[in-house]
């Protein structure tokens, strides 16, 4: 943990550009996780869980929604632990670019995730 305070602060200190896509990852996965919490809607017995392309729709259970908080604190926390290791081993540019790609994976997290809301 004591190695990890070390990263951030040299972070701060010369990565600034690094520092604003930890901060960015950070507050849409806040912000995924307060979404779903609050959409999740244990009261309906049936909901879309998933789509696919022959069958359509999925119907499931809320508990299966559940897949998508887990998610945004995959993303959010334990991303920003790897990125701060790949910073360590490999540098600036591999953090980013994990970053870059993580932020593209809760967008389209997002996008799936209102979908399905849509069709319920």
């Amino acid at each position: 943990m004591k190695r990890f305070k070390e990263d951030f602060i040299e972070i701060y200190q010369k990565e600034r550009g690094l520092l604003l896509l930890i901060l960015l990852n950070l507050i849409i996965s806040i912000v995924l996780f307060i979404f779903t919490i609050i959409k999740i809607n244990p009261n309906s017995a049936v909901v879309k869980i998933g789509y696919g392309d022959i069958g359509g729709y999925r119907d499931g259970t809320w508990g299966d929604m559940l897949a998508f908080p887990i998610l945004a604190v995959l993303f959010g926390i334990v991303h920003i632990f790897l990125t701060l290791r790949i910073y360590r081993k490999r540098g600036s540019g591999m953090a980013k670019f994990l970053l870059i790609t993580t932020t593209v994976l809760i967008l389209g997290t997002f996008l799936v995730y209102l979908r399905l809301l849509k069709e319920a």
